[in-house]
């Protein structure tokens, strides 16, 4: 695929990023588009440039960005606040939209993880999204985040975030803390994190506690009754990171057309370009695309 480094402003905020165009893409053509977002503490080289590298290989132009506060893109670092990321989302099919190789028309997003939320949200209030993916999520944050502890710990992070409030408004700043203090990873995921991601010098940083108090205010089971465009849920029926009752859930609240896949696998055991589950993931996502922003639809400019 071919590459090219662009950047965009999100509230202010220089927001670094990749535009992936097909290799075979001709000049004066307008491709569909689509937009893979990250999870928790990813960033757009890892699984964004992942799945435009096999997206790609159909004929879709992709944008892949990392969130402001992350990687080379401005933002106060650690803070992680979802809602800032859905305007991030926002303002980042603008940008695609501006492009002459995009049909503003067909524009697609995928989220994955803790993205998954996101373009749901997303996707729930911009009539620019044409169909949209949510890979592996979590969808109601207060509920999910209870699940995964004890009642005890439970009673804790309460206490953690009431404090954090105070903190915030009588000193401007939420207490930084270890990234996966209310986020803890499975042993699964913990492995994966520990061979894959660690090792990359963007990942793992210190969150502000802040970051708990904006997963305990999403709601996109909630939300997801206002979208109106095709929607694709795929799920690990093995993850103990978001449970599959959260892709059930999702699924379940949604308005047709919907669609669910079960994936083999558990959280992002899967997630190597080599793999065969996750090539079979790649094949859904390429069929559910197809389905609704096809190829070919509009490949000249309008003189």
């Amino acid at each position: 695929m071919i590459e090219r480094q662009i950047y965009f402003y999100s509230e202010g905020s220089k927001l670094d990023g990749t535009l992936y165009l097909p290799d075979d893409y001709k000049p004066g053509e307008k491709r569909p588009a689509i937009i893979p977002n990250s999870g928790y503490q990813g960033f757009n080289e890892f699984y964004p440039r992942l799945f435009a590298k096999n997206l790609t290989k159909e004929g879709y132009i992709c944008l892949g960005f990392d969130y402001r506060g992350f990687a080379n893109s401005e933002g106060t670092k650690g803070r992680v606040i979802l809602d800032e990321q859905v305007e991030d989302i926002h303002n980042a099919i603008t940008f695609l939209s501006l492009q002459e190789e995009v049909d503003e028309e067909n524009i697609g997003l995928i989220g994955w993880g803790m993205g998954g939320s996101n373009v749901v949200r997303v996707a729930a209030n911009d009539t620019r999204v044409k169909a949209v993916a949510a890979l592996n999520g979590f969808y109601h944050g207060e509920e999910w985040l209870r699940s995964i502890h004890s009642y005890v710990e439970w009673k804790e992070i309460l206490k953690a975030v009431n404090n954090d409030r105070k903190q915030r408004v009588l000193t401007g700043q939420s207490e930084l803390a270890d990234p996966f203090i209310h986020y803890p990873l499975d042993p699964a995921t913990a492995d994966y994190v520990e061979k894959e991601l660690a090792i990359l010098s963007p990942f793992g940083k210190q969150t502000s506690l802040q970051f708990t108090d904006s997963i305990m205010n999403m709601n996109a089971v909630k939300e997801v009754k206002n979208v109106t465009v095709p929607l694709f849920i795929a799920h690990g029926k093995d993850n103990l990171l978001h449970p599959v009752d959260e892709a059930y859930k999702l699924f379940e609240a949604a308005n047709d057309p919907k669609e669910l896949y079960i994936i083999d696998g558990k959280h992002n055991d899967f997630m190597f370009h080599d793999n065969k589950i996750f090539q079979e993931l790649i094949i859904k996502l390429l069929g559910f695309f197809g389905r609704n922003i096809p190829i070919g639809l509009k490949k000249e400019k309008v003189i």
